[in-house]
């Protein structure tokens, strides 16, 4: 048989189907691509020029729903009141023309929140804290920053943050604050020991907005077991 007749043998086999093709494999496949994280709006971003330098915050940790902003704000209260909104977890200080700069808040856990209505009877810059005795009777390891032994130094560890707003109810301190924090993750949710936390960025927006004698008003959250109402 001449090389051409083999060749078309071939080519007619192929033409059959009698030779088995190569099998294919499958391609993997893709993973999603993970969502972009949150670009960090100028509002967030870091504060070297403070006392003690701020890193911007963390904005995938914090839901967008609580990003500061200004909105229309139906109510009563006159400009310059400050209402904390416990159920929802935010913090309006009323403007004029019925607006309202909102902040996210993270508010008291259940047990220890307290509501009514009160004033802001002074603020601080990086205050130093000192955890009430009822607090340091609980948790015996604050004993350290108690009254007694002068509190702790202000700085980025401090729970109180780089601001915070000292509520008087009838003059006499309540003993409750609208405070900064680091943790980002917490706004929006029930953590503290019943005191207002709002990040760094905010409560420095807020401090720099607000009056001594300005008047506030904490909405109780109906969820809450054992509520303290001022």
């Amino acid at each position: 048989m001449g090389r051409r007749a083999v060749l078309a043998g071939m080519s007619a086999l192929l033409a059959s189907g009698c030779v088995a093709a190569r099998p294919t494999v499958p391609a993997a496949p893709i993973a999603p691509a993970p969502p972009p994280a949150p670009s960090v709006p100028p509002m967030y971003f870091a504060m070297p020029e403070e006392r003690f330098p701020l890193p911007a915050v963390d904005v995938s940790k914090m839901d967008r729903r609580y990003w500061r902003t200004d909105v229309d704000y139906a109510t009563q209260h006159r400009p310059g009141t400050i209402v904390v909104d416990t159920p929802n977890r935010y913090l309006y200080h009323v403007k004029q023309g019925g607006r309202a700069t909102r902040y996210g808040v993270g508010v008291g856990r259940q047990g220890f929140s307290w509501a009514g209505a009160a004033i802001v009877a002074y603020k601080r810059e990086w205050p130093r804290w000192t955890p009430p005795d009822e607090m340091v009777a609980r948790q015996p390891a604050l004993e350290p920053y108690s009254i007694a032994n002068g509190g702790m130094d202000p700085g980025l560890k401090n729970p109180l943050g780089a601001r915070a707003l000292y509520i008087h109810q009838g003059g006499k301190d309540t003993l409750y604050r609208v405070h900064g924090s680091p943790e980002a993750w917490s706004i929006g949710k029930a953590v503290s020991s019943g005191c207002i936390r709002l990040v760094n960025q905010d409560i420095i927006h807020l401090h720099a907005e607000v009056r001594d004698g300005s008047p506030i008003v904490v909405i109780p959250d109906p969820s809450m077991e054992h509520l303290l109402v001022g």
